[in-house]
């Protein structure tokens, strides 16, 4: 697990960067076009962390799709997180 960890790790990190500065650079969707891209993102990170969860997909596929579900729920997070920065910023 620590392997896979250490392989995984730095992707989901430099997901989570990713996500951060798009957040910041996009800030909150505004049109009804960016906020159905936004729920659509949302439920492909739950379904791909349902089918990760259920265990429906063996082996190497199964992994990537394990994988991919938490590069994405890291990217979504970081872009969350950078929108909310910009949204204070605005605020004050």
């Amino acid at each position: 697990m620590i392997a896979l960890l250490t392989l995984i790790g730095p992707a989901l990190v430099l997901g989570f960067l990713l996500g951060a500065v798009v957040g910041r650079l996009a800030g909150w969707p505004r049109t009804r076009a960016s906020v159905a891209g936004t729920f659509v993102l949302m439920l492909a990170a739950a379904l791909a962390g349902g089918l990760s969860v259920a265990g429906l997909v063996p082996g190497r596929p199964g992994l990537w799709v394990e994988v991919g579900a938490l590069i994405l729920a890291a990217y979504l997070a970081g872009a969350g997180l950078g929108a909310v920065s910009v949204g204070r910023q605005a605020s004050a």
